[in-house]
């Protein structure tokens, strides 16, 4: 069954999350289009929310995917062209988490004096250090970021199937 059918896309940053219809671990992943905009962090945020919960993710891994997806759609609207697409799936104990993007934006020039640099430039560090595994994958028109992430104290990261 195609997942992303089932699943609404967001069109808009001020969007409720859509009320997910989880696949099963196996299947094709949930998928969402996002808007270009700094906004869209806090969108992805909610649809995770609303997916983890609905999947009865425990609350530790919940936050740490919260982190994972904020990163990623943060670094995709800013080091890089539309589009940007969230997707998560279940596998066995993991949570599979990719955003795509369209390639490398062009340079922007040196940051603003306003930005603190202590602020900045972690955000694959973050990712990595909460991942069992990540990466990138080259699109032929962008890239995929993606990050695994594991069970939390030793518990299963997604409740099994009925």
């Amino acid at each position: 069954m195609n997942a992303t059918a089932r699943v609404p896309t967001v069109t808009a940053s001020r969007a409720a999350a859509p009320a997910p219809t989880a696949p099963g671990i196996g299947e094709p992943p949930c998928e969402w289009g996002l808007p270009h905009r700094p906004e869209s962090a806090g969108t992805a945020r909610r649809i995770t929310q609303a997916v983890l919960d609905a999947w009865d993710t425990d609350n530790d891994a919940t936050d740490q995917a919260l982190l994972v997806v904020s990163e990623l759609v943060t670094n995709a609207i800013e080091h890089a062209l539309p589009p940007v697409v969230l997707r998560l799936a279940q596998r066995t104990d993991t949570l599979h988490i990719e955003v795509d993007d369209g390639g490398p934006a062009p340079a922007k020039g040196a940051r603003s004096p306003d930005c603190d640099p202590e602020e900045h430039g972690r955000g694959g560090q973050i990712v990595a250090q909460l991942a069992t595994a990540c990466g990138t994958r080259a699109l032929p028109r962008g890239t995929t970021h993606w990050a695994d992430l594991p069970a939390t104290d030793g518990a299963r990261l997604i409740a099994p199937l009925p």
